[in-house]
């Protein structure tokens, strides 16, 4: 996958994270977790966007931890929003699909830019 695909592919993740937090229930319970959601999946991209434009391979490697950690959250919160039953599974699922994929992408990114270091 190239940076271009991957940019594209993030800021997608972003706007789907934004029409699913859109489609909580606007009560408190929802609020909260939708405003959890929102923050960490449009981290994915920005944080992926500055890593692209990172000044070192240590400053890389350090901002994509930033975006694993953001999509690890990322999948967090879509969990607790299915499990207490504020938006059924189904209607998440590709969301989660992807978020997962996302973090294999930059966990594998990691660890071959890691590798090239040591090398």
């Amino acid at each position: 996958m190239t940076k271009q695909e991957l940019l594209k592919r993030t800021k997608a993740f972003a706007l789907r994270v934004i029409k699913s937090v859109q489609a909580l229930p606007a009560d408190s319970v929802g609020d909260v977790l939708g405003k959890q959601l929102l923050r960490c999946g449009t981290s994915v991209g920005a944080n992926y966007r500055a890593a692209c434009r990172a000044k070192s391979t240590a400053d890389f490697i350090n901002k994509l931890k930033i975006v694993e950690e953001e999509c690890d959250e990322s999948l967090y919160w879509m969990e607790l929003i299915v499990e207490s039953g504020l938006i059924p599974a189904k209607r998440l699922e590709k969301l989660h699909v992807e978020a997962n994929e996302l973090l294999a992408i930059t966990v594998a990114a990691l660890r071959t830019t890691r590798a090239s270091v040591k090398s």
